[in-house]
């Protein structure tokens, strides 16, 4: 699979740690939009798009995100966490969002993050000269 396209959106504020949004086409037919380009505490890196967990209300079954302490639909009080029942709940409850696509070996992921990161460059470079 090759990277045919990367589109990168510059984010403004200089001071946050997200740099820019990038869409990356692959071979011509498949789009992923949202990756973000994040300032982290060794250098600039890749995140996939994602979406926050969202678990129901045992009462009114309306889906609330992880952590909320009362439900948003009929402001029920929502039980703690409760144990996950699956591996792959385990490895989610401690996070607030869940990946919606992403690579699957780490050799794509390397290749995947240069590509991005190459392109945010051109375009931080190409936005200051403008």
């Amino acid at each position: 699979m090759e990277i045919t396209e990367v589109r990168i959106v510059l984010k403004d504020s200089p001071d946050k740690k997200l740099k820019s949004y990038a869409t990356v086409t692959f071979d011509n037919v498949f789009v992923v939009r949202n990756i973000k380009v994040i300032e982290g505490a060794t250098g600039l890196f890749i995140a996939m798009p994602s979406r926050k967990v969202k678990h129901p209300c045992p009462k009114c079954s309306f889906k609330n995100e992880l952590r909320s302490k009362y439900c948003n639909q009929c402001a029920a009080v929502l039980p703690a966490e409760t144990i996950p029942q699956r591996l792959e709940e385990a490895a989610t409850s401690q996070s607030e969002h869940k990946d919606i696509a992403h690579p699957i070996t780490q050799q794509f992921r390397e290749y995947l993050q240069k590509r991005v990161l190459e392109a945010y460059e051109q375009e931080r470079i190409k936005g200051r000269s403008a």
